[in-house]
């Protein structure tokens, strides 16, 4: 009598084993851009934000808040002197209007926004870096750094395109 053996050949496991981690791979890759998307997605609203907050301090103190060369907003405490440290502190005038209870920060470690206020407060640039090079909205910037990388996106006030760079 001839006995039948159970269990799998050497290349049906490997068959196997091959289309399991081609399976991982695909699901990992996929999984690692949706949070690069996510990440650029909050920055873009930071931006969006803080644009609204610049706007708003325009409207009640008729210019935007003056920049330091690092790229920080100068308008936290009870001077213009001041820096504001990005996800740390609030955003407010002098004479105590809040803009924003706290500034946000970049979602990656080690990189951070850049505010540029120019012609003493007449128009304003803020920048960032987006991880995802396919994302349509990125720049060819040559100026800022956004901590360890070049800025690629930015947002500014309406007399002034991102692009032109400082001035």
């Amino acid at each position: 009598m001839i006995q039948k053996k159970l269990g799998f050949t050497l290349i049906e496991l490997l068959i196997s084993i091959v289309i399991i981690g081609i399976l991982a791979n695909i699901g990992l890759n996929t999984f690692t851009s949706a949070q690069v998307k996510s990440r650029d997605a909050k920055r873009k609203a930071h931006l969006k934000q803080l644009a609204d907050a610049f706007e708003a301090y325009f409207n009640d103190n008729k210019r935007y808040p003056e920049s330091n060369e690092a790229g920080q907003i100068m308008a936290c405490g009870p001077g213009y002197n001041d820096s504001c440290a990005w996800g740390q502190s609030s955003f407010q005038s002098p004479e105590g209007a809040v803009y924003m209870i706290k500034l946000p920060a970049d979602p990656t470690q080690g990189l951070n926004y850049h505010y540029a206020s120019l012609n003493h407060g007449a128009k304003f640039q803020l920048y960032s870096y987006l991880e995802n090079n396919q994302d349509p909205s990125i720049m060819a910037l040559t100026g800022p750094n956004c901590g360890a990388k070049t800025c690629n996106y930015g947002v500014s006030s309406s007399n002034i395109l991102p692009q032109t760079g400082r001035e």
